[in-house]
Order: structure tokens, then C-alpha cells, then sequence
């Protein structure tokens, strides 16, 4: 308290050497503090230069006249002389967060200390957005509008974005509740300002002045524009009203979905406990069953008690997996796949009344499927563009895929001695894992041991320093800014540039947390000058096995390739430099922006990348040549089925969100039907796969772009990255040419220009698909275009 009553004198003081000014800025202590309306601000950006500064003087639109040492900002005063609140903004920009010497909390954000801090985090972001509106209202079309417009969106994208990974992550229910209730409350917010009549028409006149003077400017304004129209701000009052009602039953039943997900888990008990590979037993809860039958926690009695021991497990992903993949048991199984996917049975209520709401609203808007509506602002354009390239791909690799499921069954004859050679859906992980590790004399236990994790984390920053001059370094984090005691933070520091973002790990599951692996934005980048941005902010998110201690932790490879394709996200993300950070990183068209995630898999199967840093973990043996020349061919061995499973999730989402009503009486029957269509396998009686696919919330008639992605990653790996997958020029390639732009840019262009005008098929009904040949290839298929 005392340093404050300190701080605020020297302002005055300093205040006091300019004639007429009203506000000022200036350096204490090495921070940017700055003083005006009677308050005094304090803001975490360090500063080595000991300057004092008039920003604002008294009267009339008047500009910064005079200053003490130092650059001044030169910012208009309205006419009431008060200090506008875009300078504090800048500030804001500049700090990421006000800390007002409050103690460090939740991601560094000093209102997040306890759980109800987040009410008050998205009361200031209305308040902030308020603020910015007025603005807005008064702001001839300009430059200054679409930056005004991204102050909003950042302000409003923090919290947001903050509550997201909470609800995700946080091992405390009250951090979780708060954050849906503050996430929920900005939604909520984001209705109101998509149905805004003033921001719209300010939208439109600066579209369609000449006063934008840059292209990421115009293509922003554009953004905006089309992004009010649908919302429905062109709707009569009624019809805009219940589209505004539909965007949040929309928003808040995926958010049910991802929660039944979450906390709604099989359970199967599983007698006697070695029908389980001991290696797997640490997933799973030791139970006894009586000789009555009665089941209950284990419980080691001196002597024995004639009890059966057993094994309680959970089926979600993380576990069934791995049951899946090495249980040798066909009957274990096959009782864990149907529990595994059949639940949570609440989802198909939910995902019902999904499917009617996004279907309602497209309507609405003019559509004639919610597929038409999500897929017009991508490089498909249209559902027919997605439906002829998934069709056309499934076309070409059904006969491998065929000849594939005819080996693995031949295989399982051959390996049990008897007439059976059919593979049930329980039984294809685990004969394709023995198959591929006895034709290429591989076990996952000897190859995983060559990826003890911090090995790979490691690799993260092999790959970093070697294509961008950049390596990630540890730094330590303020009181409560960490989730879990697992979670570390790293900066991407650049040889010559600094720090270029920052990203937070937190690589193990647990009860309660999101189940798969996941990139999180915190913030976004955005230009504050002509030569700073405000740096990026991410969370990797992953769900590998808790390690024992004693014993190093280590990842299948499956792990390894999931590690890097999330670090192909955070990559895109922390090497974006756009001027508005609704651009930043993923921020793109959902058609592209798997690309370069997508891109990063391949650096987790070449020898020259593996054998920087995967070494065993007991002996310190690089991972043998021969070992990853194996672990490709397996790769390759059941490649056409696994392309294969990928065009049905993607033909599912897209006929789920189709034409109304889709063919079949309810999901579950388009899902068995479009299996029988598109694969050689039998769908499971009494199975509903879908109630566990996340992907159908957060990519609504989108799941195709993980294809268009595996196409466009293929193209870039084999003329960019191939050769020479570890060196600067490659580097500065990808980052020059692809992943600094983030959605400033449009992908189309962006990926003619990295790959030539043949990497693009222009589809008749408009649109364009990527061009499959160099994937193809990889299969062993014919790679002739389509």
C-alpha cells in the first residue's frame, strides 16, 4: 500500500512538469505506470528506460504536444478532456492483464485467484467491450474501426478462451462451475453483439469505404461482415431473436455432450485379474468378489480369504485403448468395446436435439442444411464438394482396404489354428498390433521404451531450434498460475526475435479432465506497433498414462504421434504474426487448419528427426535405424483401412448435419448404415459409437478437413520437408509461407503458392478440394489425380 501512495505522488509530480496535460505515462521501477481520471495504473510490461510522457493534454481533440524523454503516444481526447479508453486498452494490449498489484492467479490473470473470480473477469470484459462500443458509434470508418473490433474481440476471446481450458482441465469443481457460468454469461454477451444493428453498420461502412489501407485489414472487415449475416442480423426482429435462442441451446448442449462425455464413463469389472497384461493393471482398480458374490475394493489379507481378484475399469479413452489393442482375451474384449460404446446413452438425446437446433438455424438463415451453412466461409463451399472428394476417396481405397481386412483375417486363422477368419470390430486392434509386430519383429513395449517423455518433449525442441532458430525453455510460474502440480510452462524463445509465446503443458490424465489430446488458445496474436505484437499464449493438453515412481514415464508411439500433431497446432499458433488476433494461429478456415498439425505427425516417424532424441530410457541407446524402418512398414501395412475409417467419421458428420431428415430412423442406423456402404466391416447391435464423438461439436459438418489436411500435409512433406526435414531453409518456408498468417491470408492462395496450382481441384459446384496424390502414393495406390 505504501509503494502505491508513493507511485501515485511521483505522477502527480511528474504530471506537474507539463502544462495543461491530464493524463501521463512513465517507468517505475522498471514497469509502465501511467496516471490519469484520479487514478493511478500499474502494468506489467518492463521498460529499461526511465522516460515520462504527456499522453493526453486538456481541451478539444488535442494531440500529445510535449514530452520529457522517451516516445510518447500521441492519442485525441474527446472534448470533455477525459483520457480515452483505447489508451487503456493499448495498455492492455501491451500487458496481456492488469495486475494492479494483485497477486498472480489462474494463467497468470490476477482475477482469477479463486473460482469467483471469474464472474468478475467476464463483468470487466462487458465492461471493456461497453467501452469500446461508444467508440465504435462515434469512429468515422477507418483503420481504426477493424482494430477497435478486435479490441472486442480480445477482451472477449481472454475470458473465453480462459473458461474453456478451465472447464477442460481443472481438477477443482468450483473452478469448473464458475468458468461454464462465465462462459456461458460472454455466449450470452456474444449474441447481443452479433445482433448489434450499430456494429453492423459500422462493419458495412468500412467494408465499403477506401480507408482500409491493408489487405489483412479489408479481409477482416469482410470476416466481420459475414460473420453478422450469420448471426442473422439481417433477419426481422423476430426471426433474429430465435436465431440468437438457437446459437445458445446450440453452444449449451455441446457443452452437455462434451460433459456427458467427460463424466459419464463405462464401468466393467473384470474377473480374474490376469486376464489383464500386468502391464496395464496400474489403469484399473483392484476389486475382490466373495465367494457369495459379492464385489468390493481389494483389500490384502494376511493368509488369503478364498476371495477372487479382480480389476475395475473405466472405459474411457485411455483406457480402452489400450484393453483393446493388448488384451488377448477375445471375450474381455469384446464385453469392454460394447461398454465402451454404449455409453453415454444421455448423448443421444442430446445429439438429437442437436442435429434439429443447427438444422433450424440454417434454415433460418437461408440454408438448406446446417453442412451448406458451416462450409460456406471454407475452401470447400459446399456440401457437394465435400461429398464427391469423400466419395471419390473412398472409391479409390476400398479395394486395399479390403485386400487389408482379408490379411488380418487370414492372419487370426493362421494364429489360432482354426476356420475362424473373421475380425468384429473388438477384434482389429488387436490382431493389426500382432500382425504388424510379428511381420516386422516389433513389440510397442521395445519401441516405446526409446520414448521416455522428457526425451520427447526434447524433440519438441529439436524440431523447434532446428527449422526456426527457436528452443523452448522452462519458466517458472507465479503463485496459482498452474492447474495441477503436473502443469509446466515454456517459453518459445527466437535466437534473435525473443520471446515469441508462451505454452503451458499439461500431459497426464486424470479424472475429470478433457479425455484426448488438445491444443487451447489462451491469447491470441496481434500487432500493438509497428514492430511488437502482443505474444501468443497456449496450452498442450494431452492424456498419457501418470507415471509411476519408479519408473520413467514413456509414450507408445500412437502417444508420440499425438504429441507432435498437437505441437503442429501450438506451432501455427505461437509462430502467427497477424495484425488481428481474430486471425491469430487456428484462427482460420476449419479446411486448413489441421494442415500443419497434420504436417508435424511426419516428424515423428522419420529416422533423421527420431534419432535426435529418442533414447532409451534405461540405457541411453539411440532408437536403431532398422527399429523406425519397421515401424514404418507396419505403418503402411494397414494404411488404406485406417484412410478408410476417417471417410466414414467424416461421411457420418456430414450426413448427420445434411439435408433433414437423413436417411434411417435415428443415428445409430446412419451409423451402421454408412459403415456397411463405405467399409467391410459389421456395425455392433446395441453400440452408439457417436454419443463419445466430440468432434461432432466442435466441427459440425467438419470432420472432412482432417482429410483435406492428411492431403495437404502430404503435399508439403514430400516437395518441402522430405529432403531435409531439420534446417533452416525448410524452416523458413513453413513459417514464412504458411503458418504466420494464421487466417489473414486466404488458404487457397496460401497453399497454390507453397505447392503450385496442381495441389487444388476446383470442384463444379464451387469450392475446391486438395489434390490426393502424393497420400495416395504413400498407400501404394495409383497417384494420379482426381
Amino acid at each position: 500500500m505504501q509503494s502505491r501512495r508513493v507511485a501515485h505522488h511521483v505522477l502527480l509530480r511528474a504530471a506537474s512538469i507539463f502544462e495543461n496535460c491530464s493524463a501521463v505515462e512513465g517507468v517505475l521501477d522498471g514497469r509502465h505506470v501511467s496516471y490519469f481520471s484520479g487514478s493511478f495504473h500499474r502494468w506489467d510490461v518492463p521498460v529499461h528506460k526511465r522516460s515520462w510522457t504527456c499522453i493526453a493534454s486538456r481541451g478539444p481533440n488535442s494531440l500529445l504536444s510535449q514530452e520529457s524523454s522517451g516516445t510518447g503516444l500521441g492519442q485525441l481526447v474527446k472534448d470533455d478532456g477525459k483520457i480515452p479508453s483505447q489508451f487503456r486498452r493499448l495498455y492492455l494490449s501491451e500487458a496481456s492483464s492488469v495486475l494492479r498489484r494483485e497477486p498472480v492467479g489462474l494463467y497468470g490473470y490476477g482475477l482469477l485467484k479463486s473460482p469467483h473470480g471469474f464472474q468478475a473477469f467476464a463483468q470487466e470484459a462487458i465492461d471493456k467491450s461497453e467501452d469500446i462500443i461508444k467508440e465504435i458509434q462515434v469512429l468515422p470508418p477507418s483503420m481504426a474501426t477493424i482494430r477497435a473490433f478486435d479490441d472486442i474481440s480480445d477482451v472477449v476471446c481472454t475470458v473465453i478462451d480462459a473458461a474453456e481450458l478451465c472447464r477442460s482441465t481443472h481438477p477443482d469443481k468450483d473452478f469448473v462451475r464458475e468458468a461454464n457460468k462465465a462462459s456461458m454469461k460472454l455466449y450470452e454477451y456474444l449474441q447481443y453483439l452479433n445482433s448489434h444493428p450499430v456494429l453492423y453498420k459500422a462493419v458495412v461502412d468500412v467494408e465499403q469505404s477506401d480507408s482500409l489501407t491493408t489487405d489483412e485489414a479489408r479481409r477482416a472487415a469482410k470476416t466481420l461482415r459475414v460473420d453478422f449475416e450469420r448471426g442473422g442480423i439481417h433477419l426481422p426482429p423476430d426471426k433474429l431473436k430465435r436465431a440468437s435462442e438457437l446459437n445458445l441451446e446450440i453452444t449449451r448442449l455441446g457443452r452437455e455432450f462434451t460433459e456427458n462425455v467427460m463424466y459419464e464413463q463405462g464401468q466393467l469389472d473384470i474377473f480374474p485379474a490376469s486376464l489383464i497384461p500386468k502391464n496395464l493393471h496400474s489403469m484399473m482398480e483392484p476389486i475382490t468378489k466373495s465367494k457369495g458374490g459379492m464385489v468390493g475394493r481389494y483389500r490384502p489379507k494376511k493368509g488369503g480369504s478364498g476371495s477372487l481378484t479382480g480389476l475395475r475399469m473405466s472405459t474411457e479413452p485411455a483406457v480402452l485403448f489400450p484393453v483393446l489393442k493388448y488384451v488377448p482375451d477375445s471375450e474381455v474384449r469384446r464385453k469392454v468395446y460394447l461398454v465402451g460404446n454404449s455409453v453415454p446413452k444421455s448423448n443421444l438425446r442430446v445429439l438429437d436435439h442437436l442435429i434439429c437446433a443447427r438444422h433450424e438455424l440454417a434454415q433460418l438463415l437461408g440454408y438448406n442444411s446446417y453442412a451448406e451453412f458451416a462450409l460456406a466461409p471454407t475452401m470447400a463451399e459446399k456440401p457437394e464438394a465435400v461429398l464427391n472428394f469423400l466419395v471419390d476417396l473412398s472409391t479409390k481405397i476400398r479395394g486395399k482396404a479390403d485386400e487389408e481386412l482379408k490379411m488380418l483375417g487370414e492372419f487370426r486363422q493362421q494364429l489360432e489354428d482354426g476356420n475362424n477368419s473373421s475380425v468384429q470390430a473388438w477384434d482389429e486392434s488387436y490382431y493389426s498390433g500382432l500382425l504388424k509386430a510379428r511381420t516386422h519383429d516389433l513389440t510397442a513395449t521395445a519401441v516405446a521404451s526409446y520414448f521416455p517423455l522428457t526425451s520427447c518433449i526434447e524433440g519438441l525442441r529439436v524440431i523447434s531450434q532446428s527449422l526456426f532458430n527457436a528452443t523452448f525453455e522452462q519458466v517458472p510460474m507465479g503463485p496459482d498460475e498452474a492447474w495441477h502440480p503436473d502443469v509446466q510452462k515454456l517459453t518459445l524463445k527466437h535466437a534473435t526475435e525473443g520471446d515469441l509465446g508462451h505454452m503451458y503443458l499439461d500431459l497426464y490424465a486424470r479424472h475429470g479432465k478433457f479425455p484426448s489430446c488438445a491444443h487451447f488458445t489462451l491469447k491470441g496474436c496481434r500487432r500493438l506497433n509497428e514492430t511488437e505484437y502482443q505474444i501468443p499464449v497456449v496450452a498442450l493438453v494431452c492424456n498419457f498414462s501418470s507415471p509411476h515412481a519408479s519408473e520413467a514415464p514413456v509414450l507408445n508411439h500412437w502417444e508420440v504421434e499425438a504429441l507432435f500433431h498437437e505441437f503442429g497446432h501450438a506451432l501455427h499458433s505461437l509462430l502467427s504474426r497477424t495484425d488481428y488476433q481474430h486471425f491469430s494461429g487456428t484462427r482460420t478456415v476449419l479446411d486448413f487448419s489441421e494442415t500443419p498439425s497434420h504436417l508435424f505427425e511426419y516428424y515423428a516417424w522419420d529416422y533423421r528427426v527420431l534419432s535426435k532424441f529418442a533414447k532409451h530410457y534405461q540405457t541411453g541407446e539411440p532408437i536403431p535405424e532398422k527399429m523406425v524402418e519397421s515401424m514404418n512398414n507396419a505403418k503402411r501395412m494397414l494404411a488404406a483401412t485406417e484412410i478408410q475409417r476417417q471417410v466414414l467419421f467424416a461421411m457420418i458428420d456430414q450426413t448427420f448435419f445434411g439435408k433433414q431428415p437423413f436417411p434411417g430412423k435415428d443415428t445409430t442406423s446412419v451409423v451402421a448404415d454408412l459403415k456397411h456402404r463405405h467399409t467391410s466391416m459389421k456395425h455392433v447391435e446395441g453400440t452408439h459409437w457417436q454419443t463419445r464423438f466430440n468432434h461432432l461439436i466442435n466441427y459440425g459438418a467438419g470432420y472432412y478437413s482432417y482429410l483435406y489436411a492428411r492431403c495437404f500435409a502430404a503435399s508439403i512433406w514430400h516437395q518441402h520437408c522430405q529432403e531435409d526435414p531439420l534446417n533452416l531453409e525448410t524452416g523458413e518456408k513453413l513459417r514464412r509461407g504458411l503458418l504466420q498468417f494464421g487466417g489473414a491470408k486466404d488458404p487457397a492462395r496460401m497453399l497454390q503458392k507453397l505447392l503450385g496450382d496442381d495441389a487444388l481441384v476446383a470442384s463444379p459446384s464451387g469450392g475446391v478440394s486438395p489434390a490426393p496424390h502424393h497420400m495416395l502414393a504413400e498407400l501404394g495406390l495409383p497417384s494420379s489425380r482426381m
